[in-house]
C-alpha cells in the first residue's frame, strides 16, 4: 500500500510561513508574555499580556495563517491529517504557537464537535466565535471519584426535567477552564442507567461557562505549577441547568460522538509533541557547542555525541510513526487508524520527554530553573503521558490488535 507522508506543493509554501513566523514573531515574545503572567492575579490578563497575544493572533489572520487544523473542510485549509502533522510540529516549537494561530486544545476538539454534531444555533453561539479566535472553550469528561480512563465509569448525573437538563457532580482535570476568556464547556455526563448497554449511558451536552451553579473549586497543579491563566480547574456542578436543545445528537451518543472528538486530539498532542522535541534538541546542541568544561566544549565530554545522535534518531523515528498514523486516520477507516494512534500516543511524549531530560542534563543548573523553558516543557511532556488515555490503556489497545491477527477468542 503506497503511503506519502509529504504535502501538496501549494502548502509547503504556507509551511514555510508558518515556521518562519515561529521563529521570527512568536518564539521572542516568549519570555515576555510569560513574565506577564506572573504579574498581578495570574487568572487575568495583563495588558501587555493581551497585546502580545491579540497582535501575533492578529497578523496571522492578516497574512493568511489561520485554522489549519480543520482537515478535510472547507473552513480550513482543507489540510489532509499528514499535512496538518508538519504544521503542528511548528507550533510545538513554543507554548504560545498553537494559540496564534488558533489551532489550541481543546479548541480544536471542540470546534471539530460543534461542525460536526452541533445544531445551527450552537454553531452560530460557540462554533463562530470559537474559529474567529475570539473565545476560548473547555472540554470536561475526567473525574475525580472514578477511574476515567475507562469512561464508562463517567459519572456526573444528567436528568431531564421538562424542556432542560439538570447536572450533578464534579469534574476535575478541564483544561483551559481558568482562562477567562472560556466561554461553553462540552461535558461528558451520564444520562442512561446501568440497565443500557454500557456504551449507551453518557451522553455530551453544551454548558455555558458562569451557568447558576457551577463552582470552580481550585485549579489542579501539575508538579506544583497551575498553567494559569489557562488551567486545568475542578470543577463542581450543583443542580446546574441547561435547555435540553444542548444535547449534542441525543441521549447516550457520547462515545460516538468522544471517538470523533478524541482521535484527532490525540494526535495532534503527538504532533506538537515531536515540535517540542526538536526545540529542546536544538537547545542542547548549542549549549553543547558553546559551553566549555574542562577545557572542552560540552559536546566533546563524556557519551554527548552519542546522546545527541540518540536523540536525533529517535525524533526521526517518533516523527515516521506520527505520520504513518495520520496516513491511516485520512484513509476514513477509525477502526484501521485507532491501533496507530494508541502506538504514537505512546511514543511521542515517552521520546520527547528523552530528549527534554537529556538537554536540561546538558545545561545543568539552569536546565531546571526558570530561565529555560526546558523545566515547563518537561512538565507539560510528563502530562501527555496521562492525557487522552495514559499508556497503559494505548498499550492494552496496541496489544489486542496484535492479538486478534493469530486468534478468534476475544482479546
Amino acid at each position: 500500500m503506497d503511503m506519502n507522508f509529504g504535502m501538496r506543493d501549494e502548502n509547503r509554501e504556507l509551511l514555510a510561513r508558518v515556521a518562519t513566523m515561529i521563529r521570527d514573531d512568536v518564539m521572542p515574545m516568549e519570555e515576555e508574555y510569560q513574565t506577564e503572567v506572573n504579574t498581578g492575579d495570574r487568572w487575568v490578563f495583563t495588558e501587555r499580556q493581551t497585546e502580545i497575544l491579540e497582535s501575533l493572533k492578529q497578523k496571522a489572520k492578516d497574512v493568511g495563517l489561520w485554522n489549519f487544523w480543520l482537515t478535510d473542510s472547507d473552513k480550513g485549509f482543507g489540510l489532509s491529517t499528514v499535512e496538518y502533522a508538519h504544521f503542528a510540529e511548528e507550533m510545538g516549537k513554543t507554548p504560545l504557537g498553537a494559540e496564534v494561530f488558533n489551532c489550541s486544545a481543546p479548541d480544536t476538539g471542540n470546534m471539530e464537535v460543534f461542525e460536526r454534531y452541533g445544531t445551527e444555533k450552537m454553531k452560530d453561539a460557540w462554533l463562530k466565535p470559537l474559529l474567529d479566535g475570539q473565545i476560548r472553550s473547555a472540554y470536561l469528561m475526567t473525574e475525580p471519584d472514578v477511574a476515567s480512563s475507562d469512561a464508562t465509569n463517567i459519572s456526573l448525573s444528567c436528568v431531564r426535567d421538562g424542556d432542560e437538563y439538570v447536572l450533578n457532580g464534579e469534574k476535575w482535570w478541564a483544561s483551559g477552564a481558568g482562562d477567562p476568556r472560556c466561554k461553553v464547556y462540552i461535558v461528558m455526563c451520564k444520562t442512561g442507567g446501568d440497565d443500557l448497554p454500557k456504551h449507551s449511558r453518557q451522553s455530551m451536552i453544551v454548558v455555558p461557562a458562569g451557568t447558576e451553579g457551577i463552582e470552580i473549586l481550585r485549579p489542579m497543579q501539575v508538579y506544583g505549577h497551575d498553567d494559569a491563566p489557562h488551567g486545568h480547574m475542578h470543577i463542581r456542578f450543583t443542580n446546574v441547568r441547561v435547555p435540553a436543545e444542548n444535547m449534542l445528537l441525543g441521549e447516550g451518543r457520547g462515545f460516538e460522538i468522544a471517538q470523533g472528538r478524541l482521535g484527532p486530539g490525540r494526535i495532534h498532542h503527538c504532533m506538537r509533541a515531536i515540535g517540542q522535541a526538536e526545540a529542546a534538541l536544538e537547545l542542547m546542541c548549542k549549549r553543547s557547542l558553546h559551553r566549555e568544561a574542562f577545557g572542552k566544549p560540552l559536546a566533546k565530554l563524556g557519551a554527548n555525541y552519542d546522546i545527541i545522535a540518540e536523540c536525533r534518531m529517535e525524533i526521526e523515528m517518533a516523527r515516521l510513526l506520527c505520520l504513518k498514523a495520520a496516513w491511516y486516520m485520512d484513509q476514513g477507516d477509525k477502526r484501521a487508524a485507532a491501533p496507530w494512534i494508541s502506538q504514537i500516543k505512546v511514543i511521542a511524549p515517552r521520546v520527547s520527554l528523552k530528549v527534554i531530560d537529556e538537554a536540561v542534563q546538558m545545561h545543568g543548573g539552569q536546565g531546571i530553573s526558570q530561565d529555560t523553558p526546558l523545566a515547563i516543557a518537561w512538565t507539560h511532556q510528563r502530562t501527555l503521558r496521562l492525557a487522552d488515555g495514559p499508556d497503559a490503556v494505548h498499550r492494552r489497545q496496541v496489544a489486542r490488535a496484535e492479538l486478534r491477527k493469530y486468534t478468534q477468542e476475544p482479546v
